[in-house]
């Protein structure tokens, strides 16, 4: 999977390198009979591009969605280090994984394993493997969104939605899942607000108005998180809204 996906990204930010090979090094000899070595521009492309993965990881997969749910659920039970940042980014790197499963195969199949084998150019490739990333970022962004980032970027007159540039797709579909995001997590913000109001209405009623709701609220958020099997709803909520399972 990590192949797949630095061959992923060298193949969308540097479309320009040949299936031939590219030169490392460039040796130079000078009158005198010296001789200078320099690493030649692609080389140089390369190692730019590969520090866009976790870009692309975030913004052009299910990863936002899945970690902003996750961070607004942590801050609703009143759980401040647990699960702490890097469980809560580790699952969101394995649902990411999951989720775009079927994506990456269909690129794989279609553009990795063709390029490798030299039976099509990286430009080949490039278009070949845009299509399925291309079709599932269609299929979460909104077309309000879609429609803003097209005007200001001067496409008015586009026929239909797999006519936008890859360029203008991108903050749509980051903009959609910021969105998204922040709907599925007022949704499960909800049921614990609701027991934060009942214990602290308890509390004023008991004249206990020193005591902290947030304490005494915190075992019985817990408890009913865990008797309504709540990491199960939340993962099956989070997947399904991409629409696996449907």
């Amino acid at each position: 999977m990590t192949k797949l996906l630095m061959t992923l990204i060298l193949l969308l930010f540097v479309p320009q390198v040949s299936a031939e090979g590219i030169e490392a090094l460039s040796i130079t000899t000078n009158p005198d009979g010296s001789q200078e070595y320099s690493v030649t521009l692609q080389v140089l492309a390369i190692m730019t591009a590969l520090s866009f993965i976790p870009a692309a990881v975030i913004m052009m997969t299910s990863f936002t969605r899945i970690i902003i749910v996750l961070a607004i659920l942590r801050q609703a039970i009143g759980l401040q280090q647990s699960p702490s940042n890097q469980i809560l980014i580790g699952i969101s790197l394995f649902m990411t994984l999951f989720i775009m499963g079927p994506i990456f195969n269909q690129i794989n199949d279609q553009a990795l394993q063709p390029y490798l084998k030299d039976e099509m150019t990286s430009i080949q490739a490039l278009e070949q493997a845009k299509e399925p990333l291309k079709a599932f970022m269609l299929s979460q962004t909104r077309i309000k969104d879609l429609e803003t980032f097209a005007k200001i970027a001067g496409y008015d007159n586009l026929n239909a939605p797999e006519d936008t540039p890859f360029i203008v797709i991108i903050p749509a579909f980051v903009t959609s899942e910021l969105q998204t995001a922040f709907i599925i997590g007022f949704m499960f913000f909800i049921p614990f607000l609701i027991v934060d109001l009942v214990v602290a209405s308890v509390l004023m009623a008991m004249g206990m108005m020193m005591l902290s709701p947030m304490i005494v609220s915190l075992p019985f958020k817990i408890m009913l998180f865990v008797l309504v099997d709540g990491w199960g709803l939340v993962m099956g909520t989070l997947a399904r809204s991409f629409g696996l399972g449907v």
